[in-house]
């Protein structure tokens, strides 16, 4: 299902529930559809001045407030529970003439215990990834063509990965997270998946990012850097990564082999230190009120601090932000850098997946976007990230877009 802006958002509420009727018994992407919310608030679009965003359905994942709808965060401690105001990112949506359809399937929290139940669109078998699990199925399945998603660790890149689609996680702190569930307040971002490229980039112009300098027709200089842990990927994932490279520099963009970075061998024991550390303060007053029906899973979060002492935690901010500092030096002069998204397709079940290859990009606060170019066994999908330096995001979207133009032209 396409829609685009300016299009009768009436049409385009009854489209997208005409699909998830057809689809979502399967792809289980929704917790909440507010259909008839939806096709009010689209008949007063419709009898208006059109928005920039006019028409356009979209999805919130549970663990942002949507007013009016139920915020559960996939959890009975919140059962019934309805706030009143839209959290900041989607009044922005609203206000510029999106339709909130409804909230869409995560992980309990947006960080562990309870898995979604959504399906990956492409194998019901298999997971769409988490914790944005809904919010990406719901995408990859057709349901809306935008939707909003979060990430800590990987949760909004690795799920586009799994499901074949665009997926965009922006610097951090460009996007406010009011009316969002924390977990770890040096992590958490706000991201979203689209149909295209336009559609990601014009919900950065709507969030108030600065526009991009062009880059359309002149060479381009992208890093590939395969990781410290280039060998944990699975065969497919490795070969659909090189042949991506291969491709680029066949479309004649100019790859540069990046060996090493700075600190980044450590950087996914210090994201797991400030999760876990960070995480205990965000979860400390359910497990002391409501221990009972808090899983499991977040009281080893709550006891984190005899785990990662101050002094560790400390050291993991410090090397962070050296970390920081020395990425943006060592890829000075370069577009973007080209990196693994995920270690292959989607596993079966209902786990989130492997979060390694996205942890680092996530507390290096850098802004990340997957491509969905390559598939794997049994045509799965399998995407790439471009990285960039913190707050070049429209600019890593341009290159993004001139990439995918260019193998797109020289795959015909």
């Amino acid at each position: 299902m396409v829609q685009t802006p300016y299009a009768p958002a009436v049409a385009n509420v009854h489209a997208a529930l005409q699909r998830i009727g057809a689809r979502d018994a399967q792809a289980r992407a929704w917790l909440h559809v507010d259909d008839t919310g939806a096709l009010a608030a689209a008949r007063a679009l419709d009898a208006g001045e059109p928005g920039p965003l006019h028409g356009i359905c979209v999805g919130v994942k549970d663990v942002i407030a949507v007013a009016g709808m139920p915020l559960t965060h996939n959890s009975p401690l919140f059962s019934g529970f309805v706030p009143a105001e839209d959290a900041p990112c989607v009044a922005t949506l609203r206000a510029a003439g999106a339709v909130i359809l409804g909230k869409t399937d995560t992980t309990e929290f947006a960080a562990a215990g309870r898995n979604a139940a959504s399906a990956n669109p492409h194998d019901c078998a298999r997971t769409p990834g988490g914790s944005s699990a809904g919010s990406a199925a719901a995408v990859a399945d057709g349901h809306v063509p935008l939707a909003l998603a979060t990430q800590t660790g990987g949760s909004t890149i690795r799920p586009a990965s799994f499901c074949g689609i665009h997926g965009f996680k922006p610097s951090w702190g460009l996007v406010s997270r009011e009316g969002v569930k924390t977990y770890a307040n040096s992590l958490d971002t706000v991201g979203w998946y689209a149909q295209d490229l336009d559609l990601i980039d014009r919900v950065c112009e709507i969030y108030g990012f600065a526009p991009s300098t062009h880059v359309e027709g002149r060479t381009l200089r992208i890093g590939v850097f395969r990781t410290p842990w280039w060998d944990e990927m699975t065969p497919d994932g490795q070969a659909a990564f090189d042949g991506i490279a291969a491709a680029m520099t066949g479309a004649g963009i100019d790859v540069v082999e990046i060996a090493t970075l700075p600190e980044f061998k450590h950087l996914n024991d210090d994201h797991r230190a400030i999760l876990f550390r960070e995480g205990a303060a965000a979860f400390l007053s359910l497990a002391r009120a409501r221990p009972d029906l808090l899983h499991p899973d977040f009281h080893l979060r709550v006891d984190a601090l005899a785990t990662y002492p101050d002094a560790r935690l400390r050291e993991a901010h410090d090397r962070a932000a050296a970390a920081r500092v020395g990425f943006e030096r060592a890829i000075a002069g370069l577009d973007a850098v080209l990196a693994p998204s995920a270690p292959g397709i989607a596993p079966l079940g209902r786990s989130p997946g492997e979060p390694r290859f996205n942890q680092p990009w996530t507390l290096l606060h850098a802004p990340v976007v997957n491509l969905p170019l390559a598939t794997g066994e049994g045509g799965m999908p399998i995407g790439v990230s471009l990285v960039a330096p913190r707050y070049d995001d429209r600019r890593l979207i341009a290159v993004a877009r001139e990439v995918e133009s260019r193998l797109t032209n020289i795959s015909k």
